[in-house]
């Protein structure tokens, strides 16, 4: 069965794996760093070629974030009926030009690079290069705390500290990602690292340092995000309206939506004490019973 879903998976990106073979032995041997290195670097080159899809990963989350109140409106107005509710969100969507796929398009574009990286380090395991005598000098070590970059992440020590690393970096990294989120999405979100940390403990740890090296570039690109970026103001009230956006009181129509026709006069305030006659109270002269 496992033959079966490698074939699957191994065909269609075979070419996506000599690629990422090629680029690692270049990194090699010609830059000079180790195999180690060699992945952050790719990481690096992978993470800069996604650049243009991060730009629209960033502006789609703050247009999720801009029209989250609209959003939240049209699902309190539909909770009872979910599937009209997905219908007038994606009519919501269209109107306001929002791609709510846009913010998960870089992490969709790494999962074949992931693969082909699992089945290069997968081959190094097999077939190093350099045969014995990289293995004998150690060219797979890292930080000297990782004895092979294609051995499983728990054969040593070193290896737990970087799932450590892995599960805080992928946390930092899911505050950043999932800003627009509800917060039962961000406690799952927050929680599935600790969880899938015990299936990605079984692969070679140059694929967790690859991932450990993509959750501190997203991090990092978060901080800047923050800080050069502008935030982005909500609507106003003279902005234009979605057909399902509920109305709201504008200060003009009495808190029902209805504006005032222009040049009709504006309605005063009906005084409370016009109604009431006024009492004199006299004064009473002295001496008198």
């Amino acid at each position: 069965m496992n033959s079966i879903v490698s074939f699957i998976l191994a065909s269609p990106l075979t070419p996506l794996e000599h690629a990422a073979r090629h680029v690692l032995n270049w990194l090699h041997t010609s830059v000079g760093l180790s195999w180690a290195w060699s992945i952050v670097a790719l990481t690096v080159i992978v993470r800069m070629l996604l650049v243009p899809l991060t730009v629209k990963q960033i502006h789609s989350m703050q247009s999720l974030q801009r029209h989250a109140p609209q959003m939240k409106e049209i699902q309190k107005k539909y909770k009872q009926d979910k599937q009209k509710q997905n219908e007038e969100l994606m009519k919501f969507y269209k109107e306001n030009q929002i791609n709510p796929a846009a913010s998960c398009l870089p992490m969709l574009v790494q999962l074949p690079v992931f693969i082909a990286l699992y089945y290069a380090l997968r081959a190094f395991a097999k077939h190093p290069p350099g045969g014995a005598t990289a293995v004998a000098h150690h060219d797979f070590a890292w930080l000297h705390f990782i004895p092979s970059i294609a051995d499983h992440t728990t054969s040593h020590w070193g290896g737990f500290v970087l799932l450590f690393v892995y599960v805080t970096s992928q946390m930092a990294s899911t505050l950043f990602m999932s800003a627009t989120a509800d917060k039962m999405q961000r406690t799952l979100f927050m929680v599935m690292p600790l969880v899938f940390v015990f299936v990605i403990a079984r692969f070679p740890a140059g694929l967790v340092l690859y991932w450990v090296t993509t959750n501190l570039w997203t991090v990092g690109q978060g901080l800047i995000t923050r800080r050069l970026m502008p935030k982005t103001p909500a609507p106003s009230l003279f902005e234009k309206r979605s057909s399902r956006t509920p109305p709201k009181d504008d200060g003009d129509g009495g808190g029902n939506g209805a504006k005032r026709t222009p040049g009709s006069p504006t309605p005063q305030p009906q005084s409370t004490t016009s109604s009431a006659p006024r009492k004199v109270r006299r004064k009473k002269k002295a001496g008198r019973r």
